[in-house]
C-alpha cells in the first residue's frame, strides 16, 4: 500500500533524516585505514542508543536475507555494493567503503547511503576509476532527485537515474533499488534504477521514497557471499552506492537526509 503524508508528517520526519545524516558523517569520520568495521557499527549503535533511536537493520530479516541482520549499518567494502554485513575486517588505504544506514525516530524512518576512498588509493588509475564511480552515482542520485517532481511519474525518476550510469558506461542492475519510505524501512512503491520516463506510479505531493543509485565498475551480475547478506559483483570490480529520502512536495522535492 502506497501512503501519502501530510505537510505536517513530513516535518515531523526531519529530525530522522537529520539524525540519518549527521550518523553517516561521523562514521565517514571513523573509518580511517586500521579502523575495524565492526567499530563502525558499534559506533552507530552507541549514536542510535543515545538519540533514543531505533535501528531498521538489526531485527531486520526479509526472505532474500539468510538471518536477521543482527548489526546497525551496512559497510560494504570493495567488490561489495550493497547489504554488506559488517565483520572483522580491518581497513586498509583505498578501500571504497559504501555505508547505509537506516533508523526510526519517534516513528518516522529515514535510509540513506554513501561510497567514498577509505585513506589513500594505491594507484592514480585506481584513484580516477573510483571517483569516477563513486561520482557517477552521486549524480545519479542527483539527477534522480530533480526529477522527482509532483506530476511526473517513478518512471521519470527512473529514467534519469539511468541515462547518467549509461552515459558514463555503466550497465545497471534493477533487482535492487529504491523504495517508499514511512513508519517502516522499505514500502511500496519501488524505485528502479532503470525505466521508461513517464510511466509508473504518479509523484504526488505526500510521497516519501529513497532514491539509490548503485552501479558496478564492469558487470551489473551480482551474488550473495557466504555470509548469506553481503551483495558482490560477479566478476570482482568495485561498486559504489549513494541514497537520499525525499519527500515529493508541492514545490518539488525535499531531501530529508541531506548531509552538510
Amino acid at each position: 500500500m502506497i501512503e501519502l503524508r501530510t505537510p505536517r508528517e513530513i516535518e515531523e520526519m526531519r529530525p530522522a533524516g537529520r539524525f540519518v545524516a549527521e550518523t553517516l558523517q561521523a562514521v565517514r569520520a571513523a573509518a580511517k585505514p586500521g579502523v575495524n568495521l565492526l567499530e563502525l557499527d558499534e559506533l552507530a549503535h552507541r549514536r542510535i542508543k543515545e538519540r533514543g533511536a531505533e535501528s531498521c537493520y538489526i531485527d531486520y530479516h526479509p526472505s532474500f536475507g539468510a538471518s536477521p541482520f543482527g548489526k546497525v549499518i551496512c559497510t560494504s567494502v570493495n567488490d561489495a555494493v550493497l547489504h554488506g554485513l559488517p565483520h572483522d575486517y580491518v581497513l586498509l588505504d583505498g578501500d571504497l567503503l559504501s555505508i547505509d544506514f537506516a533508523v526510526a525516530v519517534d516513528g518516522w524512518v529515514s535510509d540513506s547511503a554513501l561510497s567514498f576512498v577509505v585513506g589513500e588509493s594505491a594507484s592514480p588509475a585506481r584513484a580516477e576509476a573510483d571517483a569516477q564511480l563513486i561520482r557517477t552515482t552521486e549524480v545519479a542520485l542527483e539527477a534522480g532527485i530533480a526529477a522527482a517532481q509532483p506530476g511526473k511519474k517513478i518512471g521519470d525518476i527512473s529514467a534519469a537515474i539511468a541515462a547518467v550510469a549509461r552515459e558514463a558506461g555503466y550497465s545497471i542492475n534493477t533487482d535492487f533499488g529504491g523504495h517508499g519510505v514511512g513508519r517502516t524501512m522499505h514500502g511500496d512503491p519501488h524505485v528502479p534504477n532503470d525505466g521508461r520516463a513517464g510511466r509508473g506510479f504518479p509523484l504526488r505531493p505526500g510521497l516519501v521514497i529513497a532514491i539509490e543509485p548503485w552501479f558496478l565498475e564492469t558487470t551489473a551480475e551480482i551474488y550473495t557471499d557466504d555470509d548469506g547478506w553481503t551483495l558482490r559483483s560477479a566478476d570482482g570490480s568495485r561498486g559504489a552506492h549513494s541514497e537520499h529520502t525525499i519527500a515529493i512536495t508541492e514545490d518539488g522535492p525535499l531531501v530529508l537526509t541531506a548531509r552538510d
